[in-house]
C-alpha cells in the first residue's frame, strides 16, 4: 500500500511577507508543489503575493500551480439555504480539481497557502478533509497571524473589554444576530458594510483593509460619524484594485 500524500496547510498572514512565522517558513521549505486558486484577472495580485512570499522564504526548488477556481455564484443575492448549497457545490468542484492534480504525483508534498490563519472563515481545511475521503492524506496545519490580530495591533487596542466576550461573525450574519450583550464584535467577509444598518446604536468601529500590505488603510471612530467615509473609501479601493479584503471591530462607545 502506498504511503499517504503529505499536505501542508500554511497560514501566511494577512498579506505582508514579514507577517510569515518561523514555523510557516519551515513548512514552506518542505513543500514540493503549491496549489493556488486562480480567481481570474481581477484577483491576480493575490497569486502574485503568494509567489512573492515563496520567492522570499524558500531556499530550494518548488512548483506553484495555478488551479482555475470554479464559479461560486452571486452570494449576496442568495438566502441562507441557497448560499450554503452554493458553497457546498463550490467546495466539491474545488476538491475534484485538486484531487486530479495530486493523484498524478501522489508521492510529492503539496501545500496550500492560506491568507491569515486557516481557522477563520476559510474553506481549505474542509477541502483537505474532503480529499482525505477520496485518497490517503496526511495533513498538517501551520497557523498564521490572522487579520483579526493585525487589526487590533494596527489600532493599538485589545479585542475585548475587561471581562467581556468577543463575537466573531460575517457581514451576512451581523445584523440578524446583533444584540447589545454580544460583547465586542469582529466582522469578516462583509462586502457591503452591513454595519451601516447599525447606525444609531452607539457603536465605535475599528476598520482595516489590506492589512499587512503596503496598500493598508485604517479608519476608526464612532460608527455614526465615519460610516459615509467608510462606504466611500471601500468603493474607491475596490475600483482601484478590483477587490477589497477588510475586517472590522465593533464595540459600544465608551
Amino acid at each position: 500500500m502506498n504511503p499517504p500524500t503529505s499536505i501542508k496547510v500554511i497560514g501566511i498572514g494577512p498579506g505582508g511577507s514579514d507577517q510569515v512565522t518561523h514555523a510557516a517558513v519551515a513548512a514552506l521549505n518542505e513543500v514540493d508543489v503549491f496549489l493556488v486558486a486562480d480567481k481570474g484577472e481581477v484577483k491576480s495580485d493575490l497569486v502574485t503575493l503568494r509567489r512573492e512570499i515563496c520567492e522570499r522564504w524558500i531556499d530550494g526548488d518548488y512548483r506553484l500551480i495555478e488551479v482555475p477556481d470554479p464559479e461560486r455564484g452571486p452570494d449576496a443575492e442568495r438566502n441562507t439555504t441557497e448560499y450554503q448549497a452554493g458553497v457546498a457545490g463550490w467546495h466539491r468542484a474545488r476538491t475534484e480539481g485538486y484531487r486530479e492534480l495530486i493523484a498524478a504525483d501522489p508521492e510529492l508534498t503539496y501545500g496550500f497557502l492560506v491568507w491569515g490563519d486557516p481557522a477563520f472563515y476559510d474553506s481549505t481545511l474542509r477541502i483537505v478533509d474532503a480529499l482525505a475521503e477520496l485518497m490517503p492524506i496526511d495533513s498538517e496545519v501551520i497557523p498564521g497571524i490572522s487579520s483579526i490580530q493585525l487589526l487590533a495591533a494596527r489600532h493599538r487596542v485589545p479585542l475585548n473589554r475587561v471581562g467581556q466576550p468577543i463575537h466573531i461573525t460575517t457581514g451576512r450574519r451581523l445584523v440578524e444576530d446583533f444584540r447589545d450583550d454580544l460583547g465586542d464584535i469582529v466582522v469578516m467577509l462583509d462586502g457591503h458594510l452591513a454595519c451601516r444598518e447599525l447606525v444609531g446604536r452607539g457603536l465605535e468601529i475599528f476598520w482595516g483593509a489590506y492589512l499587512g500590505d503596503p496598500r493598508e488603510v485604517l479608519v476608526r471612530g464612532p460608527l455614526d460619524d465615519v460610516i459615509e467615509e467608510l462606504i466611500d473609501t471601500r468603493a474607491r479601493l475596490r475600483d482601484r484594485h478590483g477587490w477589497v479584503m477588510d475586517t472590522y471591530l465593533l464595540r459600544p462607545q465608551p
